[in-house]
């Protein structure tokens, strides 16, 4: 009996996989996200030119095919020259929420900004063009503005910023998370010379050969993933089971301990503990934070810098448009520390909270569950934010 129990229980399950196998593979376009990369000497990781991207959220049900421009960015290709010149062109620079995989080209804030303000402010002839890559720092985009967005003499650079932003300017932190020696980022990075001055450090074509030790998983972990590569059902139950899903945790602590001996970082991770799993901003909350965090806060700072030195050299306006969402929601501190780097060198903060709040919006209708970032709407509110600072700021334009 018993063994006729266990055969119709098994004959269920396989009877239930099947029909969910077939299911989702007619309702769902692909299986995996497809973001094909590219090594520039000088810039780093950007994207394949002229490629395309899939991006697949199974947490959102959202699926998007994307193509990239000519110059590695997830945008439309460049205007011209002369079109930029002649009229008011913006340069957007940033990570993931300026490259948003998550919707189409037509779709991302800048792009709505450009029609509302063909509507609203024709006379500026408006124009921009988006430069972001995911999981960068503003110090990792310097050669986003140098070699790509400075060629069109934008009159307004805007630095798009998140929390993890703090993180990614920092070079301890940038090489615990991509999981690479400090020394040897694929994006440009910030090292401190002996008198304690921070330098411009170039991406190392190299950094494949030089990644840190990474935690094996337990075999069942493996034989797992292995089907999540190729079953549609078995990826449908790892998204939606945050057991599968977390399995193994994020190798953090191994890699801090690692870093710790290379000179740039001796003692810099004092203090600083993963709790679990991928935790490099909570740190970034607290009112006296481990030494790690004050020198992430240095270096964005620094990036920032960098990017107000070439702003005034090429005579653009420089802003920031921070993403303030989640600071708003962790606490204040985080938004305060970028808005004092900020008010600091003059540079104007538009924040989209604060919009979201003052028109009395739910920020949650404008947001993907799963990984926060902007749905169509959220990049309508951020273009509406964006263009009502330029109508009283139209001088940027002139």
């Amino acid at each position: 009996m018993a063994a006729w129990n266990a055969a119709f229980i098994i004959s269920g399950l396989l009877v239930v996989a099947i029909v969910g196998e077939v299911y989702l593979r007619l309702a769902n376009p692909f299986i995996h996200g497809n973001i094909p990369r590219l090594f520039v000497d000088g810039v780093g990781l950007i994207r394949e030119p002229n490629a395309e991207l899939r991006f697949a959220n199974w947490y959102d049900d959202n699926w998007v095919v994307g193509r990239t421009n000519s110059l590695g960015f997830l945008d439309r290709d460049p205007v011209g020259a002369d079109r930029a010149a002649a009229g008011c062109h913006i340069a957007f620079i940033g990570d993931s929420y300026v490259e948003a995989s998550q919707v189409h080209n037509v779709d991302k804030f800048h792009a709505q900004l450009e029609g509302m303000a063909a509507r609203e402010l024709p006379r500026l002839d408006i124009t921009t063009q988006a430069y972001g890559i995911g999981a960068t720092g503003q110090i990792n985009q310097i050669p986003f503005y140098d070699e790509y967005a400075r060629r069109l003499s934008p009159k307004l650079v805007v630095l798009v910023f998140y929390l993890n932003d703090f993180a990614d300017n920092s070079t301890a932190l940038k090489s615990l998370d991509y999981g690479v020696e400090p020394d040897r980022l694929p994006y440009m990075s910030a090292q401190k010379d002996e008198s304690g001055a921070l330098k411009l450090r170039p991406p190392d074509p190299e950094f494949a050969r030089f990644r840190l030790p990474r935690r094996s998983s337990p075999w069942h972990r493996r034989a797992w993933h292995r089907l999540v590569g190729v079953s549609y059902f078995a990826k449908w139950l790892d998204t939606k089971s945050p057991a599968f899903l977390n399995a193994g945790g994020h190798p953090l602590a191994a890699r801090a301990a690692i870093i710790a001996e290379f000179p740039c970082c001796l003692s810099l991770l004092d203090g600083w503990q993963p709790a679990r799993g991928y935790n490099l901003l909570v740190k970034f909350t607290e009112e006296h934070p481990p030494p790690v965090i004050e020198e992430a806060l240095e270096y964005t700072a620094f990036g920032i810098d960098q990017f107000k030195r070439r702003a005034d050299r090429d005579g653009a306006a420089l802003v920031i448009m921070a993403a303030t969402r989640d600071m708003g929601r962790r606490g204040d501190l985080q938004f305060d520390r970028l808005r004092s780097i900020a008010e600091a060198r003059g540079i104007p903060v538009i924040s989209d909270y604060d919009y979201i709040i003052r028109h009395g919006l739910d920020d949650e209708d404008g947001i993907w569950r799963s990984d926060k970032h902007w749905n169509v709407l959220g990049h309508r509110w951020v273009a509406e934010a964006v263009l009502e600072w330029l109508k009283a700021n139209q001088d940027v334009c002139e």
